[in-house]
């Protein structure tokens, strides 16, 4: 038994012992090992000290305990009973004494170390420069002291409680304390061990009382976050007398155990009891009943101005520039001529739903994948900045045959995704397709070559499993590059015509020699890792690839963005990833549950990822982190500069984190405002725009986000990049943008009409080293509350609902196909609201992909329907927009079709043609169905050749290039 003891106690340790040696490697590799050593060195010191303070406490309780055991015969059979414990006891007794405090101390310890996080901040804390309006002590009290105090309180208290117990056990076994006829019998030594205990932690109660009277200013419970009218006039009070009474008692105590009489700590404790139930319960709840809910409005009023305030400052919103806009709902000639820059913009990509698009055009080979969602961002094209849809040509493990997956193929063939895609956000081909400013195997187009970006992708987010590269040079390659096509210069190495290559960067921890071999062969569990021949001397091993492993293990003290997004880089692709210090102990601030808030209908439907289940009430975008695609490397940027607790953290991690001055101008100007942090704070926005605490009481001017109309999953509309020029400003600018409907009230029609709209100013520029004064700006344009400017939900139902919309709807969804409606945009243009809606059309086939075909206009109550963005704003505009919208390719014929519908519901065709074909199909239809009921196929087939000509003529009608297939989208045949 020993033995199996001893070696299973050594195979834990190799294992242990593993995991540490292959973590230090890949910290060391990365150029992070100060992170490694300060955080695990700073767990340890605090695990010793939880483990010291509860070990040691329980372990001279017990020792105490045992030498105060009275010697006597045994006088009755409890005792006897217990003279037979002792005696079974005593063999192991040593082992006892030693073993029971060093479990708890392993408790104490494991619990103390989750908390290293707090004693770091307090070690390192920076003031805020800010003070709290009750006590008047800086912000940094609250965010880093006071967590460290009640977590240092709280181990006392623990450990005085345990240690208690266990000595108190140790004297009842040994007799100290016994049960007689006359009641408890305690020896003299005892009283004093126990006196003295019940005095030390009456004297951390008192401390605790003390304390959480600056914890109510962090208090949730009342009407709003922090001290309200009852706690600031009760609770604060009553705990300060419940601090003193609870010190006095333990006093008492103490001075019992001396002088043996135990009177007064009796009646002192009983006193407390009383004083905790009167003064900590009742009175607060009088006072809560009699004298703040009768005028609540009233009262509260101080208290809801400083929740007001200081929650709009945890959150970044004291600075948002609100703009009262009047906006108009007539849509007049010319309107759209001031906004001519943002309407050449406007975005008809919707990234959410051409994935496919972008796998059946572009991914070429099963192995690789595109993400469910794109990502928008913008480059400088021709001298011009254009947004862009962008995309990854990532590694898809799934992808790999059945036949192929061997351990060999997975692991050290099959290593890296290919080239950026990228397609102009304001414009697609003839055929709704993108058009591409970056595409191809290999990789060509605006943005670069092969030649002049690394196009391998080696990290990214769907890179999850570990790979092994890297050869001495000379060496015949075995990673699997990209295919090469049918060309005379396909590699001779590769049959297939698929080019091999060797990994020449330095991206994982070097498994060439046999002890490193083994190492991860222990940690992967793995023996065709320690038994394969396709590791060399120069072979490095490539584990958490995805950018967000690798900068929350870099950076164990930020939260991240749930969207990294890839951007060519100064000749390298690159993984921007936002990243946040967060906390919740922001006095007077609201608690924000982060994922509750950053859930939309994209994050419901797997589209992006959701930020972490926690509660905050303080946030900053602080940290800007690039994850190199090839190498994987790791830079963090200081990027809010004045935010307190990034700079405690700076001072934890002094050289890890650089200042953003040391961002190249390239990597700047594709920064962009964070999503995550965008959502949040729009969530507090539905109450906070009201800055008046009157008003706020009310809560009568509340908004809420509306729910995606374009989706099913009931969730909040996503906000959308953009280019935009707002009301006032004098250029256009990168943006996130939100709107807002009144808040919806439980079992009332809610008015689906538009109350605010926001944007946040994401363009940081393009000069190295210099951030734009303007980045981060948030614009609200606060329109009337009697306004009536339809809200998204009103405007997709007007589209859905609008006769002729839907009958040239229909002609679309005629055949094998689905019609999409895409990203719904709303944007302040012309003096109103401008809607924006691209209709994808997508055939049922397999290898079928949504492609653009329609575009939806909306301004006031009149609606605009076209094959191009520039014909149906002019039908909206009354044939003058005033818009220069680049929506299409010069290849494409504009079509003919459109509504334009006025505000009484009055729908007027403009296509005599079209109409007459739609009733040709209609009646095709009802024929065919009626051969059906009768099983007529003669008279059917004759329907559907009628069918199809109706369909033919109705598409030649629209403008688009007629066909007599009954599909309105072309499907390839076969993946390209």
């Amino acid at each position: 038994m020993p033995t199996i003891i001893v070696v299973a106690a050594l195979v834990v340790a190799v294992l242990i012992f593993s995991g540490v040696y292959t973590e230090l490697l890949w910290f060391n590799q990365i150029g992070f090992s100060e992170v490694f050593w300060t955080e695990r060195l700073a767990k340890f010191l605090i695990f010793l000290t939880g483990f010291l303070v509860m070990a040691v406490g329980v372990y001279f309780s017990i020792r105490t305990a045992y030498k105060a055991r009275p010697i006597y015969a045994p006088d009755n059979a409890r005792e006897d009973n217990l003279n037979r414990y002792q005696m079974q006891l005593e063999p192991v007794r040593r082992v006892v004494m030693i073993g029971i405090p060093i479990v708890f101390g392993l408790f104490a310890g494991t619990a103390a170390m989750a908390q290293w996080e707090k004693v770091m901040l307090f070690l390192y804390r920076v003031p805020f420069g800010k003070t709290d309006p009750e006590f008047g002590l800086d912000i940094s009290f609250y965010t880093n002291t006071l967590p460290f105090l009640g977590f240092v309180v709280g181990m006392l208290i623990s450990a005085t409680v345990i240690a208690f117990i266990a000595g108190l056990l140790t004297h009842y076994l040994y007799g100290a304390i016994r049960l007689t006829e006359r009641g408890i019998f305690a020896s003299r030594a005892a009283q004093i061990h126990i006196s003295i205990l019940a005095g030390f932690f009456l004297l951390l109660l008192g401390v605790n009382f003390w304390l959480g009277r600056y914890a109510t200013l962090q208090d949730n419970s009342g009407y709003r976050a922090g001290a309200m009218f009852t706690d600031v006039n009760a609770v604060i009070p009553t705990k300060a007398i419940l601090a003193a009474a609870a010190i006095i008692v333990a006093i008492l105590f103490i001075v019992a155990a001396f002088i043996g009489k135990w009177k007064l700590p009796l009646i002192g404790t009983g006193m407390l009891v009383v004083t905790a139930i009167v003064a900590g319960g009742i009175y607060p709840w009088a006072i809560q009943e009699w004298q703040v809910k009768p005028s609540e409005g009233d009262v509260e009023l101080p208290y809801i101005a400083r929740n007001i305030d200081l929650t709009r400052d945890a959150y970044g919103l004291s600075d948002m520039q609100v703009t009262p806009y009047n906006a108009t709902t007539t849509a007049e000639a010319g309107a759209l001529r001031q906004d001519a820059d943002t309407a050449a913009n406007i975005r008809l990509l919707d990234p959410n739903l051409i994935s496919s698009t972008f796998a059946q055009l572009e991914q070429y080979r099963p192995y690789y994948k595109f993400p469910k969602t794109l990502n928008v961002d913008r480059y400088m094209i021709d001298g011009k900045v254009q947004d862009a849809v962008i995309a990854v040509r990532e590694l898809n493990p799934d992808g790999i045959s059945s036949t192929q997956k061997s351990w060999y193929n997975q692991h050290l063939v099959y290593t890296h995704g290919y080239g950026v895609v990228a397609a102009y956000g304001n414009t697609v081909t003839a055929d709704g397709k993108p058009v591409f400013m970056q595409q191809g195997v290999p990789s060509t187009g605006k943005l670069g070559t092969d030649t002049s970006y690394q196009p391998r992708i080696y990290f990214g987010q769907s890179t999850t499993d570990y790979s092994i590269v890297g050869a001495p040079e000379g060496t015949t390659p075995i990673e699997l590059d990209r295919p090469e096509g049918n060309t005379p210069e396909a590699s001779a190495d590769s049959p297939d015509n698929e080019a091999l290559t060797t990994f020449a960067g330095d991206a994982g921890p070097n498994v060439g020699n046999w002890f490193n071999k083994l190492m991860y062969a222990l940690k992967f569990q793995s023996t065709d890792l320690l038994l394969t021949n396709g590791v060399n001397e120069s072979s490095q091993i490539l584990y958490d690839r995805t950018p967000a492993e690798r900068v929350a293990k870099v950076a164990p003290y930020i939260t991240l963005d749930g969207n990294p997004y890839p951007a060519i880089v100064d000749g390298k692709v690159k993984w921007i990833v936002d990243g946040y210090t967060t906390s919740s102990n922001y006095p007077y601030s609201q608690q924000q549950q982060l994922q509750a808030a950053t859930t939309d209908s994209l994050t419901a439907a797997g589209g992006v990822g959701v930020m972490p289940n926690a509660s905050v009430n303080y946030i900053r975008n602080s940290v800007k982190a690039t994850v190199d695609a090839y190498d994987g490397s790791v830079d963090l940027y200081a990027w809010d500069t004045e935010d307190p607790i990034l700079k405690s953290w700076q001072k934890v991690f002094p050289s890890s984190i650089k200042p953003f001055t040391e961002m190249s101008g390239d990597l700047m100007s594709h920064v962009r405002y964070p999503e995550d942090l965008f959502k949040v704070q729009r969530e507090l926005l539905g109450r906070y725009h009201v800055t008046d605490p009157t008003n706020f009481f009310k809560n009568t001017l509340a908004w809420s986000v509306p729910e995606d109309p374009t989706s099913t999953t009931k969730e909040k509309q996503p906000p959308y990049y953009l280019s935009l020029k707002m009301p006032g400003e004098d250029k256009t600018a990168f943006s996130l943008t939100t709107s807002f409907i009144p808040q919806e009230v439980t079992g009332t029609d809610s008015r689906n009409i538009l109350y605010g709209f926001m944007a946040a100013n994401g363009d940081a520029g393009n000069v190295k080293g210099v951030k734009s004064e303007d980045y981060g700006k948030l614009q609200l344009l606060q329109l009337p509350d009697a306004t009536q400017v339809p809200g998204p939900g009103q405007v997709q139902n007007k589209f859905q609902s609008d006769p002729t919309v839907s009958e040239q709807l229909n002609v679309l969804k005629l055949g094998q196909t689905d019609v999409i409606n895409g990203n719904l945009l709303t944007l302040p243009m012309g003096g109103g609201m401008l809607y924006v809606q691209p209709v994808y059309v997508k055939s049922t086939g397999s290898t079928s992909y949504p492609t653009l075909q329609r575009v939806l206009v909306a301004f006031g109550d009149k609606i605009g329907y076209a094959a191009t963005l520039n014909e149906a704003l002019d039908l909206l505009f009354d044939g003058d927009s005033g818009a220069a919208a680049g929506d299409v390719d010069v290849t494409k014929e504009p079509g003919t079709g459109g509504t334009s519908t006025g505000g009484t519901g009055g729908t007027v065709s403009t296509n005599p043609a079209l109409a007459k074909a739609l009733n040709d199909a209609k009646a095709a239809i009802t024929e065919g169905q009626a051969a059906l009921a009768k099983s007529d196929f003669t008279a059917y087939g004759a329907a559907q050749k009628k069918l199809e000509a109706a369909i033919a003529a109705a598409i030649a009608a629209e403008g688009a290039a007629a066909t007599p297939a009954p599909t309105a989208t072309p499907t390839p045949s076969a993946t390209p």
